[in-house]
């Protein structure tokens, strides 16, 4: 008896059920299961994406996840005007939808794309990397911009705006940096308050795609919100740079939940849709509903495959 057949013999008679087969075989039936696979941390082991069924109503997927997702225009659907961007994420099945600078949108073809749709705006980018709002030198152009931009929110109903710490400056530690954002935060959350646009501050990550960036991770971004003590200064809290800048993705927001304003999402590695990397967000959304957040979470993400494949993938991965 040849001793793979030995084997088979041992198994069958130890285990009643077990049925020998190939390598190929066992490898194909258990490529679902590894995928599913949970890792500590929040991750998980992505052996292969689960297919996916070209038939299937995005509407009705939307439906079944808690979560509602806010498309981000800048990433998704180029090659097209920005108000029929509008358009086509409605036909996805979206109801939110993001976007990065204000200035050079058309504002009477967005409002007229979101009435036709009922699309809802969740924030926006009011002030970028540069210049610096970690320079007061700029301070007095950051408050005149965030003005003009809640201004600008309240014509579409928008909630939030992003606002960007800035990058290094020469000369500067880190702390300075930092008491310099919390200075011109400050000085801004009056308007903000005024308004009701709730100005949210973004951590990035400097191991992968803002190196020289002055504020990465939850920890400075926290402190700074809670000094300059104001509920309408919170934390963008995004996913992805939260990952590749501290992971324990769960364990973070339990520390931050009171700073948050709004969340976003792209898997690791990539900066694609949840689902092609190593987070597993259902496990970390489920955590965020359980904390109490409600708001919708921006899908900040580039999408892998064409726009309704991907959401069906992005709404599978996240869905619990």
């Amino acid at each position: 008896m040849k001793p793979r057949q030995r084997l088979c013999k041992t198994a069958v008679a130890r285990y009643p059920n077990f049925m020998p087969s190939s390598r190929r075989t066992f490898l194909r039936t258990s490529a679902g299961a590894l995928a599913a696979a949970t890792l500590p941390g929040g991750l998980t082991a992505h052996v292969s994406a689960p297919e996916q069924d070209p038939s299937e109503d995005l509407p009705a997927l939307h439906a079944a996840s808690k979560t509602s997702f806010a498309l981000n225009l800048e990433m998704w659907l180029g090659g097209q005007a920005f108000e029929d961007r509008i358009r086509q994420a409605a036909a996805l099945g979206y109801k939110y939808f993001e976007f990065w600078p204000w200035r050079n949108k058309d504002l009477q073809a967005i409002q007229m794309a979101m009435a036709e749709t009922g699309m809802k705006p969740t924030q926006f980018t009011a002030w970028g990397f540069v210049p610096g709002m970690n320079d007061p030198q700029n301070h007095s152009a950051f408050v005149k911009e965030v003005q003009a931009s809640c201004e600008f929110a309240k014509q579409i109903d928008c909630p939030m705006m992003t606002i960007v710490g800035g990058n290094d400056q020469p000369g500067m530690t880190q702390p300075q940096m930092h008491d310099h954002i919390i200075t011109g935060l400050k000085l801004a959350a009056p308007i903000a308050e005024e308004y009701g646009v709730m100005m949210i501050l973004e951590a990035m990550n400097i191991r992968r795609d803002h190196k020289g960036h002055c504020l990465y991770g939850s920890p400075p971004a926290i402190r700074i919100c809670q000094e300059v003590n104001s509920p309408m200064v919170k934390i963008n809290w995004d996913l992805y740079h939260m990952q590749i800048s501290e992971g324990d993705l769960c364990g973070h927001l339990r520390e931050g939940i009171e700073q948050i304003g709004y969340l976003q999402v792209a898997d690791h590695p990539g900066r694609q849709e949840p689902g092609t990397g190593e987070v597993n967000f259902a496990r970390v959304l489920r955590e965020a509903w359980e904390l109490g957040y409600r708001k919708p979470v921006g899908a900040e993400c580039s999408p892998s495959e064409n726009p309704q494949a991907s959401t069906r993938r992005l709404l599978h991965a996240c869905t619990w």
